[in-house]
């Protein structure tokens, strides 16, 4: 089990809905997938470790849940500028989804 964090502490994640605007495998990788999401007020590059789990074609359109400060991180060449979030059901990532059509930029609190 992960150490509690204080309310002050979870209130500095910014969990967004995003929309995924275009997905396409990253050439030369078995795992990522790269990403163009909007999260309401900006369009960003998020790159996940999906592929072996996810078609990128399958996540077009579909809205899923975003940390959208995570500092920035370079993979295969790319910048990957925040993070999809997953469930792990035994070992396999499950992307988390709003319940309704929710827009894009969204808080999730």
């Amino acid at each position: 089990m992960a150490e509690a964090i204080s309310f002050e502490e979870f209130k500095k994640l910014d969990i967004r809905i995003g929309k995924v605007l275009s997905a396409e495998a990253v050439i030369g990788s078995e795992k990522l997938i790269k990403m163009e999401v909007d999260l309401g007020n900006e369009k960003r590059q998020i790159l996940a470790g999906i592929l072996q789990y996810y078609k990128p074609e399958d996540l077009v359109g579909k809205s899923f849940v975003f940390l959208a400060n995570l500092e920035p991180k370079k993979m295969m060449g790319f910048e990957s500028q925040g993070m999809i979030l997953c469930a792990d059901k035994d070992g396999e990532p499950i992307c988390l989804v709003p319940v309704e059509d929710t827009p894009p930029g969204t808080t999730v609190r």
